[in-house]
């Protein structure tokens, strides 16, 4: 095949590929304070959002800035929440239940009677992190995980130093 009629080809193909970028209005509504299950929230910016009691099941927050963002109640379960950056937040009796947190940020956050049953925390920082009251933490998940002597959690669990 000569380069040309390869490069035109390979144009058409990832042209013709459904775009996995964020949804610059989904982004919008979720900052007005709306619900927004199954949502492509693909690296927004949520930095100091506050809002309480929203859905977000099933929405890709991937490389979301969710720093000092205050969710608290707000239900994450099935999220792709890799690789976010949720330096500061605050989560109070969030439910990130089986929502992928790898490679996430959660240095200082607040995650008391969060809910992380089936989270997959490969990765994930919590250091400084308080959630000695969060629910549904195995030691199996938090082995996968780091955090610092500041890290709070539920009696009987521990988390190796990042």
């Amino acid at each position: 095949m000569r380069p040309v009629a390869f490069l035109t080809l390979a144009t058409a193909l990832v042209l013709g590929q459904p775009s996995l970028a964020q949804n610059a209005s989904q982004i919008a509504q979720v900052r007005a304070g709306a619900n927004c299950p199954g949502c492509n929230l693909f690296q927004a910016d949520l930095a100091g959002l506050e809002i309480v009691g929203r859905s977000y099941v099933g929405a890709r927050l991937r490389q979301a800035d969710m720093s000092l963002a205050v969710l608290n109640r707000a239900n994450l379960s099935r999220t792709d929440l890799r690789d976010v950056n949720a330096y500061g937040g605050v989560f109070s009796s969030a439910r990130f239940t089986g929502a992928n947190l790898t490679n996430a940020a959660f240095v200082g956050a607040y995650l008391q009677g969060a809910n992380l049953t089936g989270a997959d925390l490969t990765g994930t920082n919590f250091s400084g992190a308080q959630m000695d009251r969060a629910v549904g933490l195995t030691q199996g998940q938090l082995n996968k995980a780091c955090g610092d002597q500041s890290t709070r959690l539920p009696k009987g669990l521990s988390l190796p130093s990042c």
